[in-house]
């Protein structure tokens, strides 16, 4: 797994970064809500560990930021607030678990395990939807508003994460990691060529665009 987490108590995070590293996972963490936020919204992880109370900013305001975006990476909220108004809070804000101060890494782990297998069922559908646009993994098809549109296998890959990221902005390094495999930036105009490319596909004869740039930023499919 690929795990965020965002503590801001150093020896906490210390500890959590080794713990998941021995138990064979990737793990990035973050001190603060805001730094946080910013990773998360730019990255792609398998599970997030937030503590709720941040400097900078809480974490329910970076969970409720996150899926403000149309993030829906599973989180597991670490608080010392352990009363049950304080965990329905948690999970109204958008965590998917909650679990509180002090705990067993064994616990932890599993939990984040169980989280992680939800999201990996949620990445197994088969058909994504973004407006009038439609993309089916199975029979390999792309349609706008009923009309058959023609990609090429990579432009294919391209527009399935995508459309598996909508509403999300997806930067340029998430695309060379996620669609070229590519864990560096070999400093070509690639992914230029091939967005174009798409947009023109899935864009031309209809009135409203759908594959926006975010300038600074990378791209956003977006129906409105």
């Amino acid at each position: 797994m690929k795990i965020l987490v965002i503590e801001d108590d150093r020896e906490a995070a210390d500890y959590l970064e080794r713990a998941f590293g021995e138990a064979g996972h990737t793990v990035h963490v973050a001190g603060d809500g805001e730094t946080g936020f910013l990773i998360a919204d730019s990255g792609e992880y398998d599970v997030m560990v937030i503590d709720r109370m941040l400097p900078r900013r809480d974490g329910l305001s970076v969970i409720a930021g996150l899926r403000s975006r149309g993030n829906t990476t599973p989180v597991l909220i670490l608080s010392a607030l352990g009363e049950v108004d304080d965990r329905v809070t948690g999970l109204r804000a958008g965590g998917d678990d909650y679990l509180t101060k002090p705990y067993a890494f064994n616990e932890l782990l599993a939990r984040v395990e169980v989280l992680n297998r939800r999201g990996s069922a949620r990445e197994a559908e088969t058909v994504y939807r973004a407006g009038d646009l439609e993309l089916d993994r199975l029979s390999h098809s792309v349609k706008r508003a009923g009309r058959e549109i023609t990609l090429q296998p990579r432009e294919f890959r391209l527009l399935e994460y995508l459309m598996r990221h909508a509403g999300q902005v997806v930067t340029r390094t998430m695309l060379l990691e996620n669609v070229w495999d590519y864990h560096f930036d070999p400093q070509t105009n690639v992914i230029d060529v091939h967005v174009s490319r798409l947009r023109g596909k899935i864009e031309k004869g209809f009135d409203k665009p759908i594959l926006h740039t975010i300038r600074g930023a990378g791209y956003m499919l977006r129906a409105n």
